[in-house]
């Protein structure tokens, strides 16, 4: 049976950022966290993504206004989508499309017409999603973190739902950090990771599928937005 994502995992330069993120990563949560981390670091950790991922749709509230409840629809679906997102990790390991629908309906509440929430409506990308589906249940070498980056680009290029899909395949990128023992107190920002340099991210993705040399200069992105999401962590401060 062949290996879906290891390809892409042996490109130049990419074991080594991603050994690199990874060193980082686990320097917080081993070095830094030392104490155990508490259910309130994993909430400000999951508030600091709902603001980042809202911020790079557009929403200029801070952490603080989300936190006081305030914010534009996109705030608001964001965080609702922070303090819901670990509860879908059973339902993301047995069914990611039927994840992925519950994220798109939570996030989208409120800023698209109630049929189309959960509701993927463009052919190409439901197909994308399931064969995305398939790859992950398929075993593989390739490490996490690279599973995880793939998965984020793959979700947000295919465009399957009305709206909301970058947020979409940003929560599902940290669920896969979760899953797959990454960071399974979710105390880390992989989102923060992202809006940290927003106009490379924003430009590895469109590269992504569209240039020859695209999937590798997103996964050498996400290996750099991986070890920012470490230094968000409330662990590191």
């Amino acid at each position: 049976m062949s290996d879906p994502f290891i390809a892409a995992a042996s490109l130049e330069g990419v074991p080594s950022a991603f050994n690199a993120a990874r060193d980082g990563i686990d320097a917080v949560l081993r070095d830094r966290g030392l104490r155990r981390s508490t259910p309130e670091d994993t909430a400000r950790a999951l508030l600091l993504g709902a603001w980042a991922t809202a911020s790079l749709e557009g929403s200029s509230y801070s952490v603080d206004e989300l936190s006081a409840g305030e914010g534009d629809a996109t705030a608001r679906g964001a965080v609702r989508l922070s303090t819901e997102l670990l509860g879908l990790l059973p339902t993301w390991q047995r069914s990611p499309v039927q994840a992925l629908a519950r994220l798109h309906a939570i996030a989208a509440a409120g800023s698209v017409p109630d049929e189309d929430l959960g509701r993927p409506i463009n052919p190409d990308g439901v197909a994308r999603l399931t064969a995305l589906a398939r790859m992950l249940a398929t075993p593989t070498r390739a490490p996490a973190l690279v599973v995880a980056a793939l998965v984020h680009a793959e979700i947000a290029d295919a465009g399957a739902f009305v709206s909301h899909n970058g947020v979409v395949a940003r929560a599902a990128e940290r669920l896969v950090w979760v899953a797959k023992g990454v960071d399974p107190a979710s105390v880390t920002v992989p989102e923060a990771g992202h809006v940290g340099d927003a106009p490379a991210y924003f430009a590895a993705l469109k590269g992504y599928g569209r240039e020859e040399t695209g999937v590798h200069q997103w996964l050498l992105h996400a290996a750099e937005a991986a070890t920012r999401a470490a230094e968000a962590s409330p662990l590191a401060r």
